[in-house]
């Protein structure tokens, strides 16, 4: 007598339940199940109230996460206080690296400080800390870019004309690499001449306020050079309320997507475009490279800037060339 062992009808609900248990028996894997983390990376940026600050922080973080990492992203608000208070949680949550964009050259020193007291990795993107205890520091080359678009603005002045000059933050290394860059070139010229330079912290409302006070003393004026692309368009607003922005040509920096909008309509009359993605991906694959063992790094990383005017906007768009992915 042949006794068959019967074959157990599959229910929906069987079917269910072995596929948990094959799941979670050791070595056995599901397509469906999460990948562990390799790690945590932090993002902590100077201030999330600025587009272009938006873009480098989220670059940063997507490309963290593309290669394996449980990312954070911390806003400091340009407040060195709530910077500290950020890297202290850092550090006692166990995150392995930081991609920093520090609120303050010399302020923010402390911070970074600290955190590589802890054996942890800091890579600063686009403003830098005067401290050689980062990692390594993914920077623009503001000065050769603003002496780019120094000449830019003496030829467009045909060499002589009063100006503006809007400071980004003074505790800030890059508001004084582009002046410098910018002087470099201009300072050449005895026929321009500034009648007036004010810091506006790199914000557009108070570029615009500053601007307002500004052309109650100076009136005749025929340019205006902003430390940014924010404070470039603060400094249009007020002079189209004045009346006068056909008459004055204003220049920004950074590659921001309504200043480029602005250089193709001629609102702007050129800006020098930063690379957020490239300083942000390139520090997230650094910070990789760390938590895998290497140590060996540049102190610095100089990213270029490129000039950009209404003759060439065509081939660029917020934040980058139109080729770039």
């Amino acid at each position: 007598m042949n006794t068959k062992i019967p074959i157990p009808k599959f229910t929906p609900y069987l079917i269910l339940l072995l596929s948990m248990v094959i799941t979670l028996l050791p070595g056995c894997k599901s397509e469906s199940a999460t990948s562990i983390s390799k790690g945590k990376v932090a993002v902590i940026v100077s201030t999330l109230n600025n587009p272009w600050f938006v873009v480098l922080a989220e670059t940063a973080a997507q490309e963290a996460e593309s290669l394996g990492y449980e990312v954070n992203i911390f806003d400091s608000q340009n407040n060195t206080a709530l910077e500290t208070n950020h890297f202290e949680n850092a550090i006692t949550a166990g995150y392995q690296a930081i991609l920093f964009n520090p609120t303050d050259a010399e302020g923010s020193v402390s911070n970074v400080v600290k955190a590589a007291d802890a054996d942890i990795a800091v890579f600063c993107m686009d403003r830098e800390v005067n401290s050689d205890k980062a990692t390594s520091q993914i920077l623009s080359d503001n000065y050769s870019g603003c002496v780019s678009l120094g000449k830019y603005f003496v030829d467009q002045l045909d060499k002589k004309g009063n100006y503006v000059e809007l400071l980004g933050l003074v505790g800030d290394n890059n508001t004084w690499n582009r002046s410098k860059g910018f002087h470099s070139v201009v300072d050449f010229y005895p026929e321009l001449k500034m009648v007036a330079q004010q810091s506006a912290d790199f914000d557009r409302n108070k570029a615009m306020e500053v601007m307002e006070s500004i052309l109650q003393v100076h009136q005749d004026i025929d340019a205006v050079f902003c430390g940014n692309d924010a404070m470039a368009m603060g400094a249009y607003q007020a002079l189209k309320a004045a009346g006068m922005q056909d008459e004055v040509k204003v220049f920004g920096f950074d590659g921001a997507a309504d200043v480029v909008d602005a250089v193709k309509d001629g609102r702007i009359t050129a800006t020098a475009m930063q690379f957020p993605k490239i300083m942000a991906k390139t520090a997230a694959q650094l910070a990789d490279k760390y938590i895998q063992g290497e140590r060996d790094f540049d102190k610095k990383l100089p990213v270029d800037v490129e000039l950009v005017h209404k003759g060439n906007v065509e081939y660029y768009k917020a934040y980058g060339k139109k080729e770039e992915s």
